[in-house]
């Protein structure tokens, strides 16, 4: 069922859940201490149009719910319930497998060097240029649908492997006839300037025709909102990327950057630019935390990315620490990030970088909602998109304890059970 298009005036009670974590009224960025974390006992919530009403204690609402003759969902075993979860970072949109990469990686051969050697990046953009729209949308949807069976309700996706104006509208427009037919929401970002491609020799050039001859479409037929720049050796340098972004911002786009992956220099540029997210920033050390977090711009980390290139986890707890407000999304991708399992990969992260529970579960829910700018979901709350998700469970401290294991047993988008 497509969620954006069935809903009703009607209000209906779903309840009642062993517990509720609204995810509400907690720190914007810094530590967050899991008696902080909000948990109704014994709750329901109720919906209408879509969005929530009102969360609170079952029996309260079932008595309102009796007087005023709203419609019951009644949920018959032990559940917790939190938002829906929300990746604000993937490239899913793509053809073609890099199983040849992970392969190579695993004998000891770095991404660089993969990439330096013709494979990396412009593998997948070889192969996603010979695919067809209708292609691009098949493969798509069928992430979106495993994506939303792991409870993830919100979704950012990149462009990147087309590197022509005809391709990376092609990727933007199967963004969009997903998103159009699928419950599940997807954001979608233009990264153009994922790499050089090989009709390119300098960089400047090509990011000039990007914005002269790209951007102005994609603006015109409503494909992104959104601008992404990958600033790292075998991709953009600080300088230009710069001249790149300040244009994109004056066109009246939202700005994220891939920046620390490898080296530093990234952050420095997001932080310049205003950037809404810096995401990778495995690299990134105390100078470039302090920037991001006097921009206030979201440190957004990918341990998908470091699982797939056996790399070290981005400092998630210096940030937090240092003021930052920490997203956790999958980096889901064909080459180093082939995973796209955000619940384990968090986890994971949370474990190896002593985050609290609290912090792991807002990464991926009201602080990945800032990371892509949205203020209607994230959290349980009266006027807050009812994108929910209830796990089989009677105590919240399981899901991140069975590390990805334990998946959500009912989802809701827009207030629709799927």
């Amino acid at each position: 069922m497509n969620t954006k298009q069935h809903m009703t005036a009607t209000i209906t009670l779903v309840g009642p859940f062993v517990q509720v974590l609204p995810m509400a009224g907690l720190p914007a960025a810094g530590p967050i201490a899991d008696i902080q974390l909000q948990v109704i006992e014994q709750a329901g919530v109720l919906v209408q149009d879509g969005r929530i009403v009102k969360v609170d204690a079952y029996k309260e609402l079932a008595q309102e719910a009796k007087e005023k003759n709203y419609q019951l969902e009644p949920v018959v075993s032990p559940m917790v319930l939190l938002p829906g979860l929300i990746d604000a970072h993937t490239h899913i949109c793509f053809a073609g497998s890099r199983a040849n990469d992970y392969a190579q990686r695993v004998a000891g051969k770095s991404y660089l060097e993969i990439a330096r050697s013709g494979g990396g990046i412009l593998d997948s953009v070889r192969k996603t240029r010979e695919a067809s729209l209708p292609e691009l949308v098949l493969l798509l949807k069928q992430r979106c649908d495993r994506h939303l069976s792991e409870g993830v309700t919100t979704c950012e996706v990149k462009s990147g492997y087309g590197l022509t104006v005809e391709d990376e509208l092609k990727m933007l427009e199967a963004i969009q006839l997903v998103n159009a037919q699928h419950a599940l929401d997807l954001v979608p970002t233009c990264l153009a300037a994922h790499t050089l491609p090989p009709e390119f020799s300098d960089p400047r050039a090509y990011l000039q025709h990007i914005q002269e001859e790209l951007l102005p479409q994609v603006i015109k037929q409503q494909l992104a909102k959104r601008i992404d720049i990958f600033i790292e050796d075998t991709a953009f340098t600080e300088e230009v990327a710069l001249d790149y972004l300040l244009a994109a911002k004056a066109l009246g786009m939202e700005v994220t950057v891939h920046a620390d992956q490898f080296s530093t220099g990234g952050s420095r540029i997001a932080a310049a630019v205003g950037a809404v997210s810096a995401d990778h920033l495995e690299a990134s050390g105390e100078a470039e935390m302090a920037l991001l977090q006097q921009a206030g711009t979201v440190a957004t980390v990918l341990p998908g990315a470091s699982l797939g290139l056996g790399m070290g986890y981005a400092p998630a707890r210096k940030m937090l620490d240092s003021g930052l407000c920490l997203a956790i999304a999958t980096d889901w991708n064909p080459g180093s990030a082939p995973m796209g399992d955000l619940l384990l990969q968090a986890a994971l992260l949370g474990a190896a970088e002593k985050l609290t529970t609290a912090e792991t579960l807002t990464a991926m829910t009201c602080q990945a909602a800032r990371a892509l700018n949205l203020t209607d979901r994230g959290t349980l709350s009266a006027g807050q998109l009812a994108d929910m998700i209830a796990f089989p469970t009677a105590d919240y401290k399981d899901i991140l304890y069975f590390q990805g294991k334990l998946k959500p047993a009912m989802i809701w988008k827009n207030g629709i059970r799927i």
